[in-house]
């Protein structure tokens, strides 16, 4: 059977949400310990004390489960980002070095969930799939306007560039976004996703090394380039 979100608000609706709401909070627990290949509908269905089968009729299958997790990943980074955003209502330059405390901070404390939004978590997984790339385009459109906030890129992008990032900002409706802000948002976004990369995996703690000072310079190099057109 189908598991689509439940819409209503009666006793069976409420019970309905109450177990889906208890098999994903199952399902994060087995992804922090083990990883997607970890993620067993059946087991589940023990903890809740149901049998594999009653489960489906709330998850289609293990596939439907993890992309709710991701969409519900990406929805709790936008709700993130959007809160910092708002706490620097008249100060771009401390909005968008906010953002990025808040981007890292919130890969560090979730970086079983942050792996899913960026990673195919299992083979044959469309991780690229609409509902999932509509699902990631608040928390882009969060970044997109601290960008845009504190100054207008400089410089000359190939026009081949500008043509594609111009239909990706019309295709997700990201209004008033000039190409040049789209191409630098997305270079910012390429550094930070590297770097947390990087750290939720222990890189930097085997170089001997406490990173956020590496945040900092990334976001003062990013200002000085978005100004001079460097």
């Amino acid at each position: 059977m189908a598991a689509d979100s439940p819409t209503g608000t009666g006793p069976r609706d409420r019970f309905r949400a109450q177990v889906r709401q208890e098999a994903k909070t199952a399902a994060l627990r087995q992804l922090a310990e083990g990883g997607p290949e970890a993620l067993s509908l059946n087991a589940i269905a023990k903890q809740l004390g149901m049998t594999g089968p009653a489960l489906y009729r709330y998850f289609a299958g293990r596939d439907s489960l993890l992309t709710e997790l991701v969409i519900d990943a990406y929805g709790d980074l936008a709700s993130t980002l959007s809160r910092t955003a708002e706490a620097w209502p008249g100060d771009a330059v401390a909005r968008l070095t906010d953002l990025v405390r808040a981007y890292r901070a919130w890969a560090l404390a979730e970086p079983h969930r942050y792996r899913l939004l960026f990673r195919a978590p299992l083979q044959g997984y469309d991780a690229q799939s609409t509902s999932l790339v509509e699902a990631s385009q608040p928390a882009m459109t969060v970044l997109l306007d601290a960008v845009r906030a504190v100054a207008e890129p400089k410089g000359q992008i190939p026009e081949e560039a500008a043509a594609q990032f111009r239909e990706w900002s019309e295709r997700h409706g990201f209004e008033d976004v000039s190409e040049a802000v789209a191409v630098r948002s997305t270079m910012l976004w390429a550094h930070l996703h590297g770097m947390v990369g990087l750290e939720i995996e222990g890189n930097f703690t085997s170089m001997g090394i406490d990173p956020p000072f590496l945040y900092e310079a990334e976001v003062t190099d990013f200002v000085r380039s978005l100004r001079d057109g460097s």
